[in-house]
C-alpha cells in the first residue's frame, strides 16, 4: 500500500517520530504492509474506512481497534 500523501518535510518528520517511538518508519511500515505498532502483517480490514487509516498511521486493524476502540 502507499502512505497517504503528505509534505516531503511531514513525511520526515513523522518518520523521524515514529522510528524513535516504534523502531520502524510510518513510510517503510505501510510499504511493506506492516503495522507500525505490533509489526504483524497488515493486509485485512474490516471495511475501506479502515484501510485508509493504515495509509495514514501505519496502524493494523487490531492495532486501530486498540486505539480507536472499538
Amino acid at each position: 500500500m502507499k502512505p497517504s500523501h503528505k509534505t516531503p518535510e511531514m513525511d520526515q518528520a513523522l518518520d523521524k517520530l515514529s522510528l524513535a517511538m516504534f523502531g520502524r518508519t510510518r513510510s517503510g511500515s505501510i510499504e511493506s504492509n506492516i503495522c507500525i505498532d505490533c509489526g504483524e502483517q497488515a493486509t485485512e480490514f474490516r471495511d475501506e474506512l479502515s484501510a485508509k487509516e493504515f495509509s495514514i498511521s501505519g496502524l493494523c486493524q487490531k492495532c486501530q481497534d486498540k486505539v480507536f476502540g472499538r
